[in-house]
């Protein structure tokens, strides 16, 4: 992926695209892959980076949602099984089983738990990951060596999904490419053009270059997630609300809290939610809340009662209990729930996804989850077609691989998160003695990985790079911070870039990654 090759593509005047996509996340790189895939011309245009607002700060979890199970709600929990596992065998290098433990307390939880974890499988059917069953005591602590043993009385073992999100935005953008898309990050819709009160396409500024580019379309579709409103505000002004949004806090501890590679459900905690400790990338991650705000922004910071529930919770079910200082990174993430104009808690809105048409013609999907983004993806454009009066084409993705697939990426080590791709990364590294040196000497990330994502993944920011193309952001943010000043260096040299953007950046960035360290 070439960026100046695709502000190239929005420059001709002439082009009349068939669909624009507003938003680069989950979903949106979901209907820019559907879209292509079915030989529309495509183009996706995203404010930040790709993945850059909630995508990036998911659970890490591909699941039916045993919560949803919790609440009824069978039908969303049917669909998201089912793609769970289309979405493990269209992305193997991204998409992993991982083992999940209910621990019991109480006599009667380990069977309750057990009949509805049985009906989670049972729903799963030929999707399923693994079959549930009840621990003894013994098992659970084996598979757990530091859960807490005062009173346990054992546990219920399932299986559900687990992934990179971050990764997975950027091979689902590079996925998007090959199929004919044209994908653009740092590039902001700022108004929506009509023809006789019909949308006929969009306004958008390069946020790095700041030029202006007006682009045609038969459809224009609005997937920005928690920011749905300020784009169906472009196209009415009076609009009502949509958006209920919700944020979700996690937390990331050394591997040393919870060692081995299953994770911890905790089905009910005190505001209602399922807590999760997982592990990730060689850490553990501990979420997440559930808390309604008010301000809708690409930077939500955790607030400190959400850190103390975490932390309180994370203490009862671990042996060694966390404290602040042991907080490597803390993330916020927030959840575009839809307005059911009911009043509900917004651990209670259900998760499935809406599609809205205005009486212009602006197609917007709102709501979900990242498992069923495929799902959503299709949904959307079946509307979008009628909408734009587009020839109209079978969807094709599921069966579509995202790139880098590999159904053995183990084999690659450290490489192994960029499945096929570690094998021309790999080449990149051994070029020369520079490539394959570390930036750090406390994280294996190569200059190689930075040249790689300048060159083929469309990384722009150091932030891009330290957050997203590699997690070590949420990581480990201290660390990070460190690492800046190299990748900004590495990367201003491959973009030909000098001193002063050099020393924006590494600030920047610190700055940012601030409000990573509690």
């Amino acid at each position: 992926m070439n960026r100046d090759e695709m502000l190239a593509e929005i420059s001709d005047k002439k082009t009349r695209w068939d669909i624009i996509v507003i938003g680069g996340g989950a979903t949106g790189m979901g209907i820019a892959i559907d879209s292509a895939s079915r030989g529309y011309k495509t183009l996706l245009l995203e404010q930040h980076d790709f993945g850059k607002g909630t995508s990036s700060r998911s659970t890490k979890l591909i699941h039916g949602g045993v919560r949803y199970l919790q609440q009824g709600n069978i039908s969303l929990v049917l669909e998201a099984l089912k793609e769970r596992g289309i979405l493990r065998r269209n992305a193997p290098h991204l998409v992993h089983n991982l083992p999940f433990i209910v621990p019991s307390y109480d006599w009667w939880q380990g069977p309750f738990y057990g009949i509805g974890l049985k009906l989670y499988d049972m729903l799963a059917g030929k999707e399923g990951f693994g079959h549930s069953k009840l621990l003894s005591k013994e098992e659970t602590v084996d598979r757990l060596p530091t859960i807490e043993r005062e009173g346990l009385q054992g546990g219920v073992i399932y299986y559900d999904g687990q992934f990179d999100d971050a990764r997975l935005i950027i091979n689902m953008a590079r996925t998007a490419v090959e199929q004919g898309a044209t994908v653009l990050n740092y590039c902001k819709v700022a108004k929506i053009n009509k023809n006789q009160n019909i949308i006929s396409g969009v306004v958008a500024v390069d946020q790095l270059g700041g030029k202006e580019y007006k682009v045609d379309a038969r459809v224009v579709i609005n997937a920005t997630g928690v920011f749905t409103d300020s784009v169906l505000q472009l196209d009415c002004p009076e609009s009502d609300n949509l958006i209920v949004p919700s944020q979700g806090v996690h937390l990331v501890l050394d591997k040393s809290f919870l060692p081995g590679d299953s994770a911890i459900m905790v089905p009910h905690t005190d505001d209602g939610r399922v807590l999760f400790a997982i592990p990730w990338h060689d850490r553990v991650l501990v979420g997440t809340t559930d808390t309604p705000v008010d301000q809708i922004d690409l930077e939500p910071r955790p607030l400190p009662e959400e850190v103390s529930f975490l932390l309180e919770h994370a203490a009862r079910y671990l042996t060694k209990d966390p404290a602040p200082g042991d907080v490597l990174s803390l993330f916020a993430g927030l959840r575009p729930l839809v307005n059911s104009g009911k009043g509900e808690k917004t651990a209670a809105i259900s998760r499935d996804h809406t599609i809205y048409i205005s009486r212009c013609g602006l197609v917007t999907v709102a709501g979900g989850k990242w498992t069923t983004y495929r799902k959503m993806a299709e949904d959307t454009l079946d509307q979008a077609i009628s909408v734009g009066g587009l020839d109209p084409q079978p969807c094709h993705t599921r069966e579509l691989n995202i790139h880098g697939y590999h159904v053995h990426p183990d084999k690659y080590g450290d490489l192994a998160i960029y499945g096929a791709d570690a094998i021309p990364l790999r080449d990149l590294i051994e070029e020369n003695e520079k490539n394959n040196k570390r930036i750090h000497p406390r994280s294996p990330v190569t200059i190689g990985e930075v040249l790689w994502a300048v060159r083929h993944e469309m990384a722009q920011t150091v932030e891009d790079f330290l957050a997203r193309r590699t997690r070590w952001l949420l990581l480990n943010a201290r660390l990070s911070v460190e690492m800046a000043p190299t990748v900004a260096r590495l990367m201003a040299e491959e973009m030909g870039k000098g001193e002063a953007w050099i020393e924006e950046q590494a600030k920047n960035y610190k700055q940012l990654a601030e409000g990573y360290v509690l």
